[in-house]
């Protein structure tokens, strides 16, 4: 038995090989783009600074249609003019979110480091029958369609982009009601961990599978070959690539484990209880730096909120100073410092806990227990050092300065 789940916006993303003529229009278009979103965030920031003006979307799309006049800029009328006014688009949006203290200042695009992309609406592409062409061209792209999109799903706008290794990507946003199995009864704690990726309340450990460490070495070798080209040579170009083919691999193996994962955990349980972690403040950690990238907490927590809004479950994500490790789960004694060597330990009441499977126990009984008192604990990302009453509730305040370090 399934059920219909909420109406959201999903991305398809696909994997095409452009014609000559086609990656040509598509590079000329990022290009076209970048200049864009650069000379409207310069004219922003000049109209700020100069004059404390404030210069909105329709503001800089009026200075397009004049640029587009100009003799210097006239390229920007030989490519579709719909992923020029989404440059625009992100700009304000990206302004927007200054201005609520969501992200930084805006700042300018670069032509080795930014992601090459363009955007296209409704009106700049035309799908049919799985046949996919842009403004501009004359052929269709060449999709490999490793999976259908939604029954019925029209694009509503198309990504097209190209990765640092050369690869060509379209993504499709569609409106889709994912399905997913009804409602169980099931809860989970979850803890985050480095040899097991994930310990889990119920006892199991996902081991970790470590694919920057089981590539480190054709990593290397690419980055040694790197060095020794000379800069701005065709042969260095070929050896960037291969370093960058190397890090899309490591990326791509993680990324599709973790949505293997991330599925499984919401599939199985209604309720996903996880650490508030502060992965920026962890990699200060030199030592533990590399190991913790490799883990990518971070994407995981993400799979999990959104696809846990996707099909109705429930994230609970518990304060980051709750001492799990530490917290008797049989008794609920708090034990002193506790190093990460230390695995395993024994209760004064004579239980003995593996470390991992204990932070998880007292993870999933914490959320638990402050969802029910209906407390909010899942505390916002952006708020800095932010203690839900989850460890005031649970752990007494403690007396010696040991007892006050957090879990390790």
């Amino acid at each position: 038995m399934s059920v219909t789940a909420n109406h959201v916006k999903r991305a398809f993303k696909y994997r095409f090989y452009p014609t000559g003529a086609q990656a040509a229009e598509l590079s000329r278009t990022f290009g076209c783009v970048r200049k864009v979103y650069n000379m409207a965030l310069q004219a922003r920031t000049e109209a700020w600074t100069l004059r404390q003006e404030r210069i909105n979307y329709n503001a800089t799309s009026a200075m397009l249609t004049a640029w587009k006049k100009t003799e210097e800029l006239s390229y920007l009328s030989e490519v579709s003019s719909v992923p020029l006014q989404q440059a625009l688009r992100h700009l304000q949006g990206a302004f927007a979110n200054f201005w609520l203290k969501r992200a930084k200042y805006p700042t300018l695009k670069s032509r080795k480091k930014s992601r090459r992309s363009a955007e296209y609406t409704s009106s700049a592409f035309r799908y049919r029958d799985g046949v996919l062409t842009l403004a501009k061209m004359a052929e269709p792209l060449d999709i490999v369609w490793s999976r259908p999109l939604p029954e019925g799903a029209v694009p509503s706008t198309v990504t097209v982009s190209q990765d640092s290794a050369g690869r060509w990507f379209v993504s499709m946003l569609c409106d889709d009601r994912p399905t997913m199995p009804a409602p169980v009864n099931a809860a989970v704690g979850i803890d985050a961990g480095i040899t097991s990726l994930v310990t889990l309340s119920t006892g199991e450990k996902i081991t970790n599978p470590k694919h920057e460490r089981r590539d480190r070495r054709r990593l290397a070798k690419a980055q040694r070959e790197l060095s020794r080209k000379a800069k701005g040579s065709a042969n260095r170009e070929k050896a960037r690539k291969k370093v960058a083919r190397v890090h899309a691999r490591i990326a791509d193996r993680r990324r599709d484990f973790l949505h293997k994962l991330t599925t499984r955990l919401v599939r199985e349980n209604q309720t996903v209880v996880i650490e508030d972690l502060t992965v920026r403040n962890m990699l200060k950690n030199r030592k533990l730096a590399r190991s913790i990238s490799d883990a990518s907490w971070t994407e995981l927590r993400s799979m999990l909120e959104y696809k846990a809004q996707w099909y109705g479950r429930e994230l609970i994500a518990v304060d980051r100073w709750f001492p799990s490790s530490r917290l008797c789960s049989a008794c609920g004694t708090l034990q002193g410092r506790m190093p990460l060597n230390v695995r395993e330990w024994t209760c004064g009441c004579g239980t003995t806990h593996d470390r991992d499977v204990n932070a998880a126990e007292n993870i999933l009984a914490a959320g638990l227990a402050a969802a029910a008192c209906g407390d909010g604990v899942r505390p916002q990302r952006s708020t800095p050092g932010g203690r839900s009453s989850v460890k005031q509730e649970v752990v007494p305040p403690p007396r010696s300065r040991a007892a006050a370090q957090p879990r390790g």
